[in-house]
């Protein structure tokens, strides 16, 4: 039986990023991977999502005839698509591979502390596991700490299998051999929003997105909801609200779809593919958690302290807790449960603060809180709106669609609490306010730097300068693009 200090389950984001902070601090480390090394934020997830929608946004830009040049026989396919999507995921893997290597005693005379060890982990007591390999091999591993990792899976839909044909959920988007002429996605969430994004933006596919809700993308404001849903019906999806899946039969070239609307009438649509994209879940199935004496909550779910322990010598990071399912969050609850693994102190996490980005056409980045979680905490703020319509980048870039928003407090400190901004660009501009929300700064703090000229940044500047009433362009002007109301627990909205 092999010996560790720590041991690491999963190799997604959180488990690599807690192994190599482990590294840091010169400790004996093993990660257990059974599938494939980076986790599904690598093969299925942000990567190769990610990878797919640049390919998406360049050939909808491509198509552009705004721009003094146009390309009358512009073809796109899907293997090739795939092709760049895969090559992508085998480029960061084998990046992982290589820094593991770089650190075990059988390459470049590395120091021999971290060892990569193929197969499933399941727990025979707190502090031993036994790791079952492809070939039914098994090993046992006794480690002084242990951190779960093992990530997510995608949501089953009820009573309906997944064939990863016909019938996918987001893991088996690759396994598509061309364009379906036509695509129907259950689930309006983040990850069903980013992908009618991408199939509508290659013009080879007609795209439907279902919804249980009245809206899409519930949890935000109204205005990004419908401003993400303007532009995907713009770029031709067609979005059905309130609907339920009721029926899904298999023809033998084409499936066919029942949706049941809120008012009881019964729609059915002819489709070649239908995409799952209702929700993840955890994947500890395998681990045997009660020989460690944990158990799942009643969602399945571990729960952890604010130091990511489950329990004594068991801690547990990303899609497993039930914190968002973000590669960024992952990444430092790892790294938090290993620095309280050694007895050191880690900052919280706050998980209000956190930025996050959603690959829409256009993008859409948000930060802190939104109006809607002001108002339940009944917080009075005040919300500006500045849109890129005025900034000289955005129209240096034929590129007018988008905003950014920010919530201040409405009281003298005028903290900042949130902000929501689209366009493009938006993903790495946010990150200017994220230090500044972690900083709990105010407006005059905000406006002090000066941004460079001419970049998208400066919606933001704008937008500070608005609150304080100090922008260049004024809403008296541009009353649909420069916008300042306020809102109170007890009188409501205020222009």
């Amino acid at each position: 039986m092999e010996t560790y200090e720590i041991c690491v389950l999963g190799s997604g984001s959180g488990g690599y990023a807690a192994a190599m902070r482990a590294v840091d601090f010169g400790k004996k480390v093993c990660i257990i991977e059974g599938g494939e090394i980076g986790g599904a934020g690598v093969k299925w997830g942000a990567l190769a999502s990610k990878t797919m929608w640049e390919l998406a946004k360049d050939f909808a830009i491509a198509s552009k005839r705004d721009r003094g040049y146009h390309c009358d026989s512009l073809t796109v396919d899907y293997q090739t698509v795939r092709s760049t999507v895969i090559d992508a995921i085998h480029e960061k893997q084998d990046q992982m591979l290589c820094q593991i290597e770089a650190f075990t005693a059988k390459s470049k005379k590395g120091p021999g502390i971290l060892t990569l060890k193929r197969g499933w982990g399941a727990f025979l007591s707190p502090e031993t596991v036994i790791v079952r390999g492809a070939s039914h091999e098994t090993e046992e591993i006794h480690a002084q700490k242990f951190l779960i990792a093992t990530g997510s899976k995608p949501r089953n839909f009820p009573d309906i299998e997944v064939d990863q044909k016909r019938i996918l959920n987001s893991d088996g988007i690759l396994n598509l051999k061309e364009f379906p002429k036509r695509l129907l996605i259950i689930g309006a969430g983040i990850v069903g929003c980013e992908y009618a994004s991408i199939f509508s933006n290659f013009k080879q596919t007609k795209v439907y997105l279902i919804d249980h809700e009245k809206r899409i993308l519930p949890y935000e404001d109204k205005d990004i909801s419908d401003f993400v849903g303007a532009n995907l019906m713009k770029n031709g999806v067609t979005i059905l609200h309130s609907a339920k899946l009721t029926d899904l039969i298999e023809k033998d070239h084409h499936l066919e779809v029942v949706l049941a609307t809120d008012n009881d009438e019964m729609t059915k649509i002819e489709i070649d593919v239908i995409l799952f994209s209702i929700g993840r879940s955890p994947q500890l199935s395998r681990l045997k958690l009660k020989n460690a004496n944990i158990a799942p909550d009643e969602d399945g779910y571990l729960s952890t302290d604010k130091n990511c322990c489950i329990k004594n010598n068991i801690y547990a990071a990303g899609d497993v807790t039930h914190y968002p399912n973000l590669v960024n969050i992952a990444e430092l609850e790892g790294r938090n449960a290993v620095k309280h693994m050694l007895g050191l102190r880690p900052s919280p996490i706050n998980y209000t603060n956190m930025a996050t980005s959603m690959f829409f056409y256009p993008p859409v980045a948000a930060v802190g809180l939104n109006e809607k979680q002001c108002q339940q905490k009944k917080i009075p703020y005040r919300v500006g709106f500045y849109s890129n319509v005025l900034l000289s980048r955005a129209i240096a870039m034929r590129s007018l669609n988008g905003f950014v928003k920010i919530i201040v407090s409405d009281d003298k400190k005028q903290k900042i609490l949130g902000m929501r901004s689209a366009g493009s660009q938006v993903t790495s501009t946010i990150m200017s306010i994220a230090m500044l929300l972690d900083q709990a700064k105010g407006l005059r703090d905000a406006v002090r730097p000066i941004y460079p000229h001419p970049t998208m940044s400066e919606g933001i500047q704008e937008c500070l300068r608005l609150l304080l009433g100090e922008s260049v362009y004024k809403p008296h002007a541009f009353p649909e693009f420069v916008k300042i109301r306020t809102w109170d627990p007890d009188k409501g909205y205020r222009l």
